[in-house]
């Protein structure tokens, strides 16, 4: 178990998944560059992130900006939508009649990926709502704004498997305040002169005090030549919130 103190950013796990050193770049060495990709993604987000909004469509209850977290893995965020659906062998909910299976829902800018960032962003908020809810979730959704559709994710074992191993890799790095050094792939020759540049090469350590521990913002602008976030965007479709470490 993990005390809230240790607590990394739910969101963060996107990153880390696409690639370890963009993670900690942003995470451990609070790099970062603003482009219109962000801004855009940060609307998108405010639409859906209204948590003082619930809303009841027949037999689903509609919860937005879900506070979620777990101590068994040591992370925490939120869920973009969570869905309550009226079913006989759900759970029960304060203060509301009847069961309700719990169903997440993650809202993304761009259109699915290649890789399983996305997914696997999905299957920690579901372990999460099962730790906090004491249910069990065997499926969540992925809503991308460009193809404007939901398309269901499985949350299997498998997955289940390689979320919590990614995590605790997460949680390693931290520890050691260590940046990967560039491992480079197709995808990162497209931004090689953020990543690779000669300030960048050497992955330079940030004070602790200033990580990016849930509560605590990144900064908005890096200061060892470290802009890769807007190339990156501009290529990839992501967005990215320079306040909660998001990108989607």
């Amino acid at each position: 178990m993990y005390s809230e103190d240790e607590y990394l950013m739910l969101s963060g796990l996107q990153h880390f998944v696409f690639c370890r050193r963009q993670w900690a770049l942003i995470h451990i060495e609070q790099q970062w560059e603003e482009n219109y990709r962000t801004a855009d993604g940060q609307v998108m987000h405010r639409n859906v992130h209204d948590a003082d909004f619930r809303e009841k469509r027949g037999d689903t209850i509609i919860a937005r900006a879900m506070a979620v977290s777990s101590s068994r893995l040591g992370i925490s965020g939120e869920c973009d939508v969570v869905e309550f659906r009226k079913s006989k062998d759900g759970i029960e909910l304060f203060g509301v009649e009847g069961k309700y299976d719990v169903i997440p829902i993650e809202y993304k800018r761009g259109s699915p990926k290649e890789n399983s960032s996305d997914i696997m962003q999905l299957a920690a908020q579901a372990m999460c709502l099962e730790e906090m809810l004491c249910c069990d979730i065997s499926a969540g959704y992925l809503y991308y704004g460009e193809i404007r559709r939901r398309t269901k994710v499985v949350i299997d074992a498998g997955l289940r498997e390689r979320t919590e191993k990614a995590i605790e890799e997460m949680h390693e790095l931290y520890r050691k305040q260590y940046t990967p050094k560039v491992k480079r792939t197709k995808a990162c020759m497209l931004f090689k002169r953020y990543c690779l540049s000669p300030h960048g090469e050497s992955g330079l350590k940030s004070d602790s005090n200033t990580s990016a521990r849930p509560g605590k913002s990144l900064s908005p602008h890096g200061e060892s030549g470290l802009k890769f976030c807007n190339s990156m965007l501009l290529t990839e479709g992501w967005d990215v919130s320079p306040h909660t470490g998001r990108v989607d």
